[in-house]
């Protein structure tokens, strides 16, 4: 099946932390039960990260990011390889161009390549992808 969209770690975070889910979060989580979300392969170390830091803080427990883990192997994601190989180049570019994190342009490069929509609760990303046309989710 063709990924409808691309998911930053953002989004999927308000997937887990319920003061930050709204409407439109959860609907783009439901659409990931007949719609597959395409990834960079650096989400699921940003994803791994996020937890991580918020079982440090008491956010959350190691039981509750398991089970998050697990839910996520449930959904349609997948995953794509090719950010390293565009690191010096195309990445490196919208970097300098947009002042994005090479985190963030890794989402806005997918996006672009694919010609997909970007589901982000990232403002800087958000402003960003808006201006380059990409259209935005969420």
């Amino acid at each position: 099946m063709t990924p409808a969209f691309v998911v930053d770690c953002s989004m999927a975070m308000a997937w887990l932390f319920h003061d930050e889910a709204t409407p439109k979060t959860a609907d783009l989580l439901n659409r990931l039960a007949t719609e597959p979300a395409l990834v960079p392969a650096w989400w699921f170390i940003e994803i791994t990260n996020v937890l991580v830091m918020a079982e440090r803080n008491g956010r959350i427990t190691p039981a509750q990011s398991d089970a998050f883990i697990a839910d996520l192997g449930k959904l349609g994601i997948e995953r794509d390889d090719e950010a390293p190989d565009r690191a010096f180049t195309y990445l490196l570019a919208l970097c300098r161009t947009h002042r994005l994190t090479s985190y963030d342009a890794i989402y806005l490069d997918l996006a672009l390549r694919r010609n997909l929509p970007l589901a982000t609760l990232d403002e800087d990303l958000r402003k960003t992808a808006k201006k380059v046309g990409v259209h935005l989710l969420g």
